[in-house]
């Protein structure tokens, strides 16, 4: 059972200038005196804004949201977006523009950042930089060191589908050796994604296929048709122009410590981005308060599968500055 949709004193799809372009971002509350939370998607070029409409996270009760949807991605794609605009530099500076937008419109000193999957490598990044903004970060799927994730989740698969006997997905495997120090193209990510769907280790433990997620977008009430097709093409290009970025990226190495409260969320079945090495890395990294938490139902995505124990920890750990209910 999700969490109840309480409806929202706020809803509002705006657009507004970032980084020298116009960005779209939809904000979300149940009550504007609460402390604000900005929400760095996935993908890159995956706004999620679509999943909480049959899955709501509960955070417009707590929080008021600020669901941006990045350069390049969804509601802020343009056609003659220069590519070379696409780095991560620029995107931890829009994430430091959409804060600090953020701040003055609702008339805080900080807010809170919450990242998922490539939006919690955005998000470690953007603390480091400024962590003067941030009450905390919370990490959904956290990105560390996503080229080790990637061989993980490759041995992972392969094995099951050699026990299971399913030739085709094995076939299709073999033809991206990358165990064996193979290009992670996005032709793979493709085939990738489809075994991680029919094992139940992908963007949800219950979903099945990749058309599922398709579904959630031209199902969402809040897109315009043209919007649904801008969506469609820049997730393309966003993962086209990041997705090596991601790849290569070691928090290890660059971000060992944060100065704000560090949370993790984590689903068991994930290996999308690996649980293991999202725990390692906060066995190994510093932070005032720091927790990590297991979702026992969840792969890729706790927040719309166990919302309701992601909001548990949201008022007892989180807005507390705890880490009480932290795995032990």
């Amino acid at each position: 059972m999700g969490v109840r949709d309480l409806g929202s004193k706020l809803n509002e799809k705006i657009f507004t200038e970032i980084g020298g372009m116009e960005q779209g971002m939809v904000l979300q509350s149940a009550d504007t005196d609460n402390p604000v939370l900005l929400f760095l998607h996935g993908g890159p070029g995956s706004p999620e804004i679509a999943f909480s409409q049959d899955c709501p996270t509960g955070l417009d009760g707590l929080f008021t949201v600020c669901w941006w949807e990045q350069r390049g991605s969804g509601i802020s794609y343009r056609r003659n977006i220069p590519k070379e605009s696409m780095t991560l530099e620029q995107m931890i500076e829009d994430a430091l523009a959409v804060t600090k937008y953020l701040c003055k419109r609702f008339g805080k000193e900080k807010v809170y950042l919450m990242g998922h999957s490539w939006g919690s490598l955005l998000g470690v990044l953007t603390v480091k930089r400024a962590p003067e903004l941030f009450y905390a970060y919370m990490g959904i799927g956290q990105v560390a060191r996503q080229e080790e994730s990637e061989r993980l989740a490759y041995t992972y698969m392969l094995e099951r589908f050699c026990q299971a006997g399913d030739k085709r997905m094995v076939r299709k495997l073999r033809r991206y050796p990358i165990d064996k120090g193979g290009d992670m193209s996005l032709r793979y990510l493709s085939v990738r994604s489809e075994g991680m769907q029919k094992l139940g280790i992908g963007v949800m433990h219950r979903m099945t296929s990749m058309m599922d997620c398709v579904k959630v977008v031209l199902g969402y009430k809040g897109y315009t048709l043209g919007e649904k097709l801008r969506f469609v093409m820049g997730s393309s290009f966003s993962l086209g122009c990041l997705w090596d970025t991601v790849a290569k990226c070691d928090l290890f190495e660059r971000a060992p410590r944060l100065e704000v409260p560090t949370y993790v969320f984590q689903g068991k079945y994930d290996y999308q981005v690996s649980y293991e090495i999202a725990k390692r890395y906060m066995e190994a990294m510093q932070a005032p308060v720091k927790g990590f938490y297991t979702f026992a139902e969840s792969a890729h995505s706790p927040c719309y599968e166990e919302p309701e124990k992601m909001c548990e920890i949201l008022q007892k750990d989180v807005l507390q500055g705890k880490a009480e209910l932290a795995d032990r």
